[in-house]
């Protein structure tokens, strides 16, 4: 069994707090000393209470998510002797509510678009049996309740 762990870190400044008019930036420090800037969504807590240029949790979900399946895609790719010269997904969530009404992320859908080369081409066929293969190993995915979509998007 292996953890994973952050830091997650948040002051209050010299903001009053109990108006709730408090700034939602804080950071998120990982083990390889990486730090990085996060927040609520604008969305969710408007702006100047929200930092636009930070992460938010949502956006995180979703790049895990991406970033899951593309780390699995691309070793069973390198297995099966497809060689990857570049992976990009456009990857989004969407909020919506469950059957108590509480908002959670209901979807993520990830676009891969993947340039492959060399003399060995993955066709339709084994390009859906990557993403399904990827997909179903990802530790991502497995942990969510939200649908995962993949929509291949040709190269």
């Amino acid at each position: 069994m292996h953890q994973y762990q952050a830091r997650v870190t948040w002051k209050r400044q010299d903001a009053k707090f109990t108006d709730n008019r408090y700034s939602r930036g804080h950071e998120w420090s990982f083990d390889g000393g990486v730090t990085v800037p996060a927040s609520s969504s604008p969305a969710s807590v408007p702006l100047p209470l929200s930092i636009a240029q930070a992460v938010d949790p949502e956006e995180a979900l979703v790049a895990a998510a991406s970033s899951c399946h593309m780390l699995w895609f691309l070793s069973l790719a390198a297995r099966r002797g497809f060689v990857v010269d570049a992976y990009t997904d456009e990857a989004f969530g969407v909020i919506g509510k469950d059957e108590n009404g509480k908002q959670f992320i209901t979807r993520v859908t990830l676009r891969p678009k993947i340039e492959f080369s060399g003399a060995k081409m993955p066709s339709t066929e084994e390009l859906e049996a990557l993403h399904h293969a990827a997909h179903e190993e990802c530790f991502i995915a497995n942990s969510l309740k939200s649908e995962v979509l993949i929509e291949s998007v040709p190269g």
